[in-house]
């Protein structure tokens, strides 16, 4: 799904940062580097970015539109 906007840990806001993270990881740089580069030093935060599985596209095709 979509990074939560804070760390469910310690609350550090992240959201702004995970754009950065995936285009330089996706570069081929050392997702360490980049977690360290981006000032991200508490394992809870750093884990929020190491762990995510960006799902939203698989599951936007089943989403139903809303009458109102």
């Amino acid at each position: 799904m979509l990074i939560p906007v804070r760390c469910w840990s310690c609350g550090k806001v992240l959201a702004h940062l995970y754009k950065k993270y995936a285009d330089r990881t996706t570069s081929g740089e050392d997702p360490q580097e980049v977690l360290d580069d981006l000032k991200l030093q508490r394992y809870c935060c750093r884990r929020m970015f190491v762990g995510h599985i960006d799902l939203i596209d698989d599951i936007a095709p089943f989403s139903l539109p809303r009458d109102m």
